[in-house]
């Protein structure tokens, strides 16, 4: 007997535990085994005979208990130059958010990086408040998970309820009025209006004042309303704070000087109508005319590698590269940012075109990460996208030189000793006085002239 009762307590209790997991399968497995002479009730179960020689449940009614979980989100972890950032949240207590949704964006001296949801729900408790300052780990907000799927399920019900007022709406009486308009023609005059039986009061024109006086007050009033001088104060967020620093640092530090040039862009602006489709049909990107000077610019460097170099100001020394990694200035919405081609020596125009495309598209969408601004040995900003016929860049420090490039604009240049109209470009080089002499500047500034100009001067190696 008590064999029996230990049988049926194990078969029991393996039956329990099988509902409890979902394994039907193997709850009826289990339960099939149970002796025959007994009998059990579950919830919604049918009871059978205890002196029924069979074992009979007629079913099992089990669901899945999902309770809201709250999760404490933190802050990423940042590259290794970047220590803190300011929190700008996109989304407040209560807000439902869908998995991988941007919660905040903690702006840092670099970039921005955006905080998704991990998994869908409400949030709970913003434990930063809006602009305050964090660490890598340190706790932003509580979400509770799937708290909003009930309020999604809502929508339908608001729409459900904007269907009634099309019935209710009785304006299409009206449309028949129109034809009814446009019925026969009336072939009776109108009835005379009835004369007053007095005369009515009347006064010479010469006795009547004009009443639009009163309305011209109210102009000025309007006037004066547009004309307010007001002033609104916007704090500067951590990038543009730490590119004017730098940019301070760079003309506290280097003795800055700038070269300039004209570019003749005919024969690169020939080229690239010639073959923009076939590059683009093979290549699926379009062919510009910053790789042109990315490309001269890399050669310029590898010809003159004082300008490639830098000055460490610690130990006093000169730092010289035999590797040449671009900066290309980039403007964005929230301040300028520098992502960096590396290897550009090693690269041709495709290379080149596919690497400013993938980085400006990550730049565009705020997708940059620190390492891709990290280093660069020399800069390129091109002002011309915006119009700039002239300027003078400043040097993006740690960095020795930064090659400025201005728009397009037809002007009659001497060409052979007769006046002709071509396409020109003024480019500036501002350098490091303190580490390149002129003779340097203007050398490198005439090389990056002479492979624009002529692309064929790079396969020749002149």
């Amino acid at each position: 007997m008590w064999s029996h009762s230990r049988c049926l307590t194990r078969n029991l209790g393996r039956s329990l535990s099988a509902i409890r997991q979902g394994n039907h399968v193997f709850a009826r497995q289990a339960t099939a085994a149970i002796s025959a002479s007994h009998s059990i009730t579950f919830n919604n179960a049918v009871k059978s005979d205890p002196r029924s020689s069979v074992f009979q449940i007629q079913y099992f009614r089990t669901s899945v208990a999902y309770r809201d979980e709250i999760v404490t989100v933190k802050t990423p972890a940042f590259a290794e130059s970047v220590t803190e950032g300011d929190v700008r949240w996109e989304k407040a207590v209560g807000d439902t958010v869908s998995e991988d949704e941007v919660v905040c964006e903690i702006e840092t001296d670099k970039t921005s990086v955006q905080v998704p949801a991990p998994a869908a729900g409400v949030i709970e408790e913003l434990l930063i408040p809006d602009g305050g300052k964090v660490e890598g780990g340190t706790p932003l907000f509580k979400l509770r998970k799937g708290a909003g799927a009930p309020k999604a399920a809502e929508p339908p019900k608001a729409e459900a309820a904007a269907v009634p007022p099309p019935p209710s709406a009785a304006p299409p009486p009206p449309p028949p009025a129109p034809p009814s308009a446009v019925g026969p023609i009336p072939t009776t005059m109108p009835p005379v209006p009835p004369v007053p039986a007095h005369a009515m009061d009347t006064k010479p024109v010469s006795a009547i004042k004009p009443t639009a006086a009163p309305a011209a007050p109210a102009a000025p009033a309007e006037g004066g309303v547009k004309a307010a001088r007001t002033e609104s104060r916007v704090k500067m967020n951590r990038m543009r704070l730490r590119i004017a620093q730098r940019l301070k640092e760079a003309q506290n530090t280097c003795a800055m000087l700038t070269t300039f040039n004209e570019v003749d862009m005919s024969n690169i602006s020939e080229m690239r109508k010639t073959y923009k489709d076939a590059f683009l049909k093979k290549h699926n990107i379009k062919l510009g005319f910053m790789s042109a000077f990315v490309k001269a610019a890399a050669y310029a460097l590898s010809d003159q590698p004082a300008v490639n170099a830098v000055i460490d100001d610690t130990s006093k020394e000169i730092v010289y590269r035999d590797y040449v990694d671009i900066s290309v200035a980039v403007a964005t919405p929230k301040g300028l940012v520098v992502p960096v081609i590396r290897n550009v020596q090693e690269m041709n125009f495709t290379d080149i075109e596919k690497t400013i495309n993938m980085l400006g598209e990550k730049a565009r969408k705020n997708e940059l990460a620190v390492e891709d601004m990290d280093g660069g040995t020399f800069t390129i900003s091109n002002g011309g996208v915006f119009g700039s016929m002239f300027g003078t860049p400043i040097i993006n420090p740690p960095q020795s030189a930064i090659l400025g490039m201005h728009g397009i604009f037809d002007r009659p240049v001497a060409v052979g000793g007769k006046v002709e109209i071509r396409p020109m470009m003024y480019v500036a080089l501002t350098y490091d006085h303190r580490l390149i002499d002129g003779r340097e500047a203007v050398t490198f500034l005439r090389k990056i002239k002479s492979v624009v100009e002529d692309p064929r001067v790079l396969l020749l190696d002149m």
